[in-house]
C-alpha cells in the first residue's frame, strides 16, 4: 500500500515523496488511520518501526482540519518526550512534514535557556513538543497554558514513567480540557503503562506491532572475551583494523564515557563523548560530527542515547554491557534499522558473566562468542562468561531527566547555555532535513527499552 491510500491530505503526500518514502511500515498502516478517525490510541513498537511518523502525520492533518486558529500562550498539540534528543528528533520530523502547511510548531527542553521558549510559547503554537520538566517551568512562569489542547502525544511513555515523571505528567494532564484525542506509545504494555492509560485513554485503538525484547533479524551479534584492562585498547583496533567510519559506543557510566573517548581521541581515533553532564552544545556539536563523519566514534550512556535517529548505522559496540538486560536490546536497536544490516559488539570482561547470561535468557538466543588476536582474554573471563558468574556490580542510578531536573524556588528553574536547536521554526522551515533511510518508511523515532521497569524519581546530579 502506498500513503496516498491511507487519507492523507495532499501537502502532507507531497512532504512524504519530497522525503524520498512510499510505502508505510505495519505500524504507519494500522495507526494512521485510527488517528485520522479521532479514535485514542494505544500503540507499543520496537525500534526502527517509524513510529515518529506514525502520529506525526496524522496529527498535522487533525490540527488542519479542525481550523481553529491558536490564541497567545495557548498549544493545539503537545507532544510529551522523555529526552532532549528525542524532542528534538521528533520537532524535526513535525518541521518536515508539516512544511507545506501554515502551522508554527516549537521544541523546548532544558539545559538551554528558557528565554527563547517562553517568547515562542507566548505566541501560541500549533504544535509544541516538549519534556515534562522544562514544560512545567513554561507553565509556572504563565508562558504557556494547556486549556485548548486538541491533540495530547505521550511519546515514550515507559521511560516517561522510568524516569519519575509520572508527577509532572499527572500535572499537565489535569490542566487540559477532557474533550480531546490521545496517543499513546510505550516499548511494552506493563502494567505502570496500563495504569496511566486506564486514566487518558477512550476506548483505543490497541496496536502492537512487534513481540516483547525481541532483538532485530537483520542485527549480527557478538561477543569479544576482554580482560577489562584491555577494553579501550581493543575497541581502538577494532575500528582501526575493520576500518570503521561511525561507530555507536555504549558505557554505563558517564566517566567512563568520557574516559574512552579522550583516550580513542588521543590514540588518533575522533570521538566524542554525550551524556547528561555535558552542556546541550556539546551534545549537538558532537552528534552533529558523528552523523557528518568528522567524529567516527560516538561514546553515549543508555538515556543520552535515547532519539538518536542515524541513518544507517553500521556499528554498535557495548563497551560495558548494561545492567538491566532489557537496555541490551534497546542498544543494539540503534542499528539494523529501516531494513539495513547491522553489527552489535560486546566487549564482556569477568565480571559481566551474569550479565550476558541474563541478556541470552531475555531475548532467547544464544550469542556467537569469538576471541580476537592479541586480545585473548584470561582463562578466569572465559570462565566466567562461560559459567554465567561474575563479581555484583556496584548498581548505578540510572541518568535522570536529560533536562537536569533540581529544585524549582519560587516556581522557577534557570536554563543553562546557548540556546542550541531548541528555537522555534515554523512547519515551513527547511533546516535539518533527514536524508532517507534508502528505505521506504519515514525515519522511526528513538528506541526503546523491550520493558517498563519500576518508576524511579530523577534527580538533579546528572
Amino acid at each position: 500500500m502506498s500513503f496516498s491510500s491511507l487519507g492523507l491530505a495532499e501537502p502532507l503526500l507531497r512532504a512524504v515523496a519530497e522525503q524520498g518514502y512510499d510505502t508505510p511500515s505495519p505500524i504507519q498502516l494500522q495507526a494512521i488511520p485510527a488517528v485520522l478517525a479521532g479514535r485514542d490510541l494505544m500503540a507499543a513498537a520496537q525500534t526502527g518501526t517509524g513510529k515518529t511518523a506514525g502520529f506525526t502525520l496524522p496529527m498535522l492533518q487533525r490540527l488542519m482540519e479542525s481550523k481553529r486558529k491558536v490564541s497567545p500562550n495557548r498549544i493545539r498539540a503537545l507532544v510529551l518526550t522523555p529526552t532532549r534528543e528525542l524532542a528534538a528528533q521528533v520537532g524535526e520530523s513535525v518541521r518536515n512534514y508539516g512544511k507545506h502547511l501554515p502551522m508554527r510548531s516549537h521544541v523546548v527542553f532544558g539545559g538551554v535557556s528558557i528565554n527563547p521558549q517562553m517568547m515562542a510559547t507566548r505566541r501560541g503554537l500549533d504544535v509544541l513538543v516538549a519534556c515534562p520538566g522544562r514544560l512545567m517551568d513554561l507553565y509556572n512562569q504563565g508562558a504557556v497554558r494547556f486549556d485548548e489542547v486538541e491533540i495530547l502525544v505521550l511519546d515514550e511513555a515507559d521511560r516517561m514513567l522510568d524516569m519519575g515523571f509520572i508527577r509532572d505528567i499527572r500535572k499537565i494532564l489535569a490542566l487540559m480540557p477532557k474533550q480531546r484525542q490521545n496517543l499513546l506509545f510505550s516499548a511494552t504494555f506493563a502494567e505502570e503503562i496500563r495504569e496511566l492509560a486506564t486514566g487518558l485513554l477512550n476506548n483505543p485503538a490497541v496496536i502492537e506491532v512487534a513481540p516483547r525484547n525481541s532483538t532485530a533479524e537483520r542485527i549480527e551479534q557478538l561477543v569479544h572475551p576482554c580482560d577489562k584492562a584491555n577494553k579501550i585498547a581493543l575497541l581502538s583496533h577494532l575500528v582501526t583494523s575493520n576500518d570503521w567510519q561511525q561507530v555507536l559506543v555504549f558505557t554505563r557510566t558517564k566517566h567512563m564515557a568520557n574516559r574512552v573517548a579522550e583516550t580513542l581521541d588521543k590514540n588518533g581515533v575522533s570521538a566524542a563523548a554525550i551524556h547528561g553532564n555535558k552542556s546541550q552544545g556539546a551534545r549537538t556539536r558532537a552528534l552533529a560530527g558523528f552523523k557528518d563523519g568528522n567524529v567516527k566514534v560516538l561514546v553515549a550512556t543508555d538515556i543520552a542515547a535515547r532519539g538518536l535517529d542515524i541513518d544507517k548505522l553500521p556499528q554498535v559496540v557495548n563497551f560495558e554491557l548494561p545492567n538491566v538486560a532489557e537496555d541490551y536490546v534497546h542498544r543494539i536497536g540503534r542499528t539494523g534499522r529501516a531494513g539495513a544490516a547491522g553489527h552489535a559488539i560486546s566487549l564482556v570482561a569477568a565480571d559481566e558473566g551474569k550479565l550476558i547470561k541474563a541478556i541470552e535468557r531475555l531475548t532467547k538466543q544464544n550469542i556467537k562468542c569469538e576471541q580476537v588476536a592479541g586480545f585473548e582474554a584470561s582463562r578466569e573471563t572465559l570462565d566466567n562468561i562461560a559459567r554465567g558468574i561474575g563479581a555484583p556490580l556496584r548498581k548505578e542510578p540510572r541518568d535522570p531527566s536529560e533536562e537536569r531536573r533540581a529544585p524549582r524556588p519560587q516556581g522557577q528553574r534557570q536554563g543553562a547555555g546557548r540556546s542550541g536547536n531548541a528555537g522555534g521554526a515554523r512547519t515551513g522551515g527547511n533546516a535539518g532535513k533527514p536524508k532517507p533511510q534508502g528505505g521506504q518508511r519515514p525515519a522511526e523515532g528513538a528506541a526503546k527499552p523491550a520493558q517498563a521497569r519500576r518508576p524511579r524519581r530523577a534527580s538533579h546530579n546528572q
